[in-house]
């Protein structure tokens, strides 16, 4: 998902609890953070008010392996690594793309989930079969993601439009005021299954592979050992294939 950050003001929208069988006071607190507007990682469940999602489901799973109890904080993604460093949560969970650049400021758990990016176009355009049909062209994009900084590395754009949610930057492509939108695969296919006959994916695999970690600070290895520790038992036992099965 996202390539770097962009510095900002910590946005704490919601947040809950989930508490493991034992009192609020007696166990460990873990705090989760994400952005909360990418589906199907994280997003607020219209009836509930809570979040919910793939990151969701894993952080309380991992808070359960731990023994502690999770609370998980919707922020604004500029917000994201300037808040973790201000040590407002301890952990993002939020579809981030483990990439060099970022870890000059965090560190990564292992990572937990496989991705890349998708040319999404409307479902009638016969035009655009691959980046080369995008010259000339405006293109859209989550502001601050891999396809934020795939899209300013294509040559001859008309213009890359960026905006702050993936259905903004979706509904442009729509409106007609853009070719196309550079998006997450796994995001992309939620929409078009929430928006049938609307948006199609170009076929064809343009772009490289990329990897979801967690981000933590670099001074908290041992919570780091103990995440991935989690993950590898989340994998082990069945639980990580429940929650892909769940959402994928």
């Amino acid at each position: 998902m996202q390539k770097f950050f962009i510095p900002g003001s910590v946005v704490v929208l919601l947040f809950f609890m989930a508490a493991l069988g034992v009192g609020a006071s007696q166990t460990p607190v873990l705090r989760f953070a994400a952005d909360c507007a990418f589906p199907p990682f994280e997003m607020i469940d219209e009836v509930t008010n809570q979040p919910v999602g793939f990151d969701v489901d894993l952080a309380l799973a991992i808070g359960e392996e731990l023994g502690m109890q999770v609370e998980f904080i919707n922020v604004a993604w500029d917000g994201l690594i300037p808040g973790l460093l201000n040590k407002n949560f301890d952990i993002i969970a939020s579809g981030m793309t483990i990439t060099e650049e970022r870890k000059l400021a965090v560190n990564f758990s292992d990572p937990y989930f496989t991705a890349t990016q998708v040319i999404l176009v409307p479902v009638n355009n016969t035009s655009i079969k691959g980046p080369e049909d995008l010259k000339g062209q405006t293109v859209t994009v989550q502001i601050g993601t891999t396809g934020d900084f795939i899209a300013s590395d294509l040559k001859g754009l008309k213009k890359v439009a960026r905006f702050n949610l993936v259905p903004e930057a979706i509904q442009e492509v729509l409106n007609g005021n853009a070719a196309a939108c550079i998006v997450d695969d796994n995001v992309a296919k939620r929409y078009m299954a929430e928006h049938p006959g609307t948006v199609k994916v170009v076929a064809g695999d343009f772009f490289p592979t990329e990897y979801y970690g967690l981000a933590l600070r670099k001074t908290d290895k041992e919570l780091l050992a103990k995440v991935n520790q989690a993950l590898a038992a989340l994998k082990a036992n069945g639980k990580y294939a429940q929650i892909y099965n769940k959402y994928f």
